[in-house]
């Protein structure tokens, strides 16, 4: 099931999409809302985040790109309409 959720984010899927080998995907689906009203992943991120701190594994990383920022056109610094400068 969480190879099921995992898949459908890395590719960007749509869920009625996902591998046949990954089962119902319905039922991934209404797995991955119940765990997050549950409060289910959270707890599973902080626990994975608590063990990697303890062994030295944490590393951030940041990755941010025109696809996932996006900027309104004047925060860019086009030319505004009206009387020049």
């Amino acid at each position: 099931m969480i190879d099921a959720i995992a898949y459908k984010y890395r590719t960007r899927t749509p869920w009625m999409d996902l591998p046949e080998h990954s089962g119902s995907w319905k039922g991934a689906r209404n797995r991955l809302r119940k765990w997050a009203a549950d409060g289910i992943w959270e707890e599973v991120f902080t626990a994975l985040q608590a063990r990697a701190g303890a062994t030295g594994d944490l590393e951030w990383l940041v990755g941010v790109d025109s696809t996932v920022v996006g900027a309104h056109q004047h925060a860019a610094g086009a030319r505004q309409k009206g009387p020049g400068r």
